[in-house]
């Protein structure tokens, strides 16, 4: 029953999400949070391990997901799950594209499905930006989440970005180098109290 579900769960993620990758993150969210299968912090680390793996992120989140609930067969039958609407759609859109290519109708509905994808990926981006600078079980409204957010990370990543963009070095020397800042510099601001 656990395969069926996995599919049924990961098929309509892949059927809605459009977008890419960080459009899946809402759909994720409040998979997890229905099912029970994995909560915030899991999804952050989940994101984590995609971004960092190759592959497709919906898709290494949707195996690494189906893996935990149900084994191998889990991550296939989920990451099938995930792929099984794109293939689908990507097929019968190819072959419609050849009848209706010139269409002006059909160039304004995908011209329309642009803001579409604009709001997955702002909301995706938010709650990345959230679950990075923001401690969970805070609550307060806006106010609240405002105070409780981790300005040393926030200033140190805007500091890398402009940092990375003025020398035009490798971002990879920048992420080893925010690796060592927070094992080494933050745990030392905290035990100072800052």
């Amino acid at each position: 029953m656990i395969y069926l579900i996995l599919f049924w769960e990961f098929f309509q993620i892949g059927l809605f999400a459009v977008g890419g990758g960080l459009a899946t993150l809402p759909f994720l969210s409040e998979l997890g949070s229905r099912r029970g299968w994995f909560n915030e912090n899991d999804l952050a680390d989940m994101l984590a391990i995609s971004e960092s793996t190759p592959g497709p992120i919906g898709v290494n989140m949707a195996t690494y997901v189906g893996y935990e609930q149900g084994g191998i067969l889990g991550g296939l039958v989920a990451t099938l799950g995930m792929v099984t609407p794109c293939l689908v759609i990507i097929l019968f859109v190819a072959k419609f594209l050849q009848k209706y290519r010139e269409s002006r109708i059909v160039n304004d509905l995908f011209y329309g499905l642009r803001p579409a994808s604009l709001g997955l990926i702002a909301a995706a981006g938010f709650g990345v930006w959230l679950l990075t600078f923001v401690p969970m079980g805070i609550t307060g409204g806006l106010l609240g989440t405002l105070a409780a957010v981790e300005w040393k990370s926030v200033v140190l990543a805007v500091l890398l970005y402009f940092l990375i963009k003025k020398t035009k070095k490798s971002p990879i020397l920048f992420i080893v180098l925010s690796g060592i800042i927070g094992a080494t510099v933050f745990p030392l601001l905290e035990g100072l109290g800052l």
